[in-house]
């Protein structure tokens, strides 16, 4: 299971202790071809137990982490198709199956929904690809890991500063706008993880 540790403070583990995805059962991770601007912009329509509640627009940073922002940007376009899964590499439906208040969203498992699963548009776990991008406010975007180099398709958005994090997991981009929605879905979240609702993202693509 790909999870995050909440650190200090109560709540927590979101179901921890389940099954890691397989490693080393794939091959080494394809160079990444990266394409577009610097700091492409890309968005996600969400719906909050079956309602629709707006968009969240998040800016990518390409000019530190170019592999880490052009895999979620190819999974927000569905671009590369059907992955090794049989699965389509698209968040488009996928759901946010983890919300902890105070603390983070977590989704982008997209093959299982339940955070034991997700893909890369490398095919493989990528590597770590560099930690200069800190977890020091609310509204970043950062991988989500089942440890070092394990990183695949799913991802969290962050309500607070998470300096525990940092070292862990690898910052990619922020949200620039839909905030409020950021606030919906934290309103949903439990200390245990699990959603008071179903939250999921309805559409997603480049801006």
């Amino acid at each position: 299971r790909v999870i995050l540790g909440h650190g200090g403070g109560g709540g927590g583990g979101g179901g921890g202790g389940g099954p890691t995805p397989a490693e080393g059962s794939t091959p080494p991770a394809k160079k990444a071809k990266v394409t577009g601007g610097s700091k492409p912009h890309v968005f996600m329509d969400v719906s909050i137990g079956g309602k629709p509640v707006g968009r969240i627009e998040f800016e990518l940073r390409k000019d530190v982490v170019p592999k880490t922002a052009e895999n979620f940007r190819c999974l927000c376009t569905g671009e590369k198709g059907t992955g090794r899964q049989g699965k389509a590499l698209h968040f488009k439906n996928s759901v946010f199956h983890r919300i902890i208040p105070g603390f983070m969203a977590q989704g982008g498992d997209f093959t299982k929904g339940n955070g034991t699963g997700g893909e890369s548009i490398y095919g493989a776990k990528f590597q770590d690809e560099n930690f200069q991008l800190k977890h020091d406010r609310p509204y970043l975007l950062s991988m989500a890991n089942s440890g070092r180099h394990t990183n695949g398709s799913q991802f969290f958005i962050t309500f607070d500063r998470t300096p525990h994090l940092n070292g862990k997991h690898v910052v990619f981009g922020s949200v620039i706008k839909g905030q409020d929605v950021v606030k919906k879905m934290q309103n949903v979240g439990t200390s245990s993880g699990s959603t008071k609702g179903q939250v999921k993202i309805t559409d997603c693509g480049e801006c």
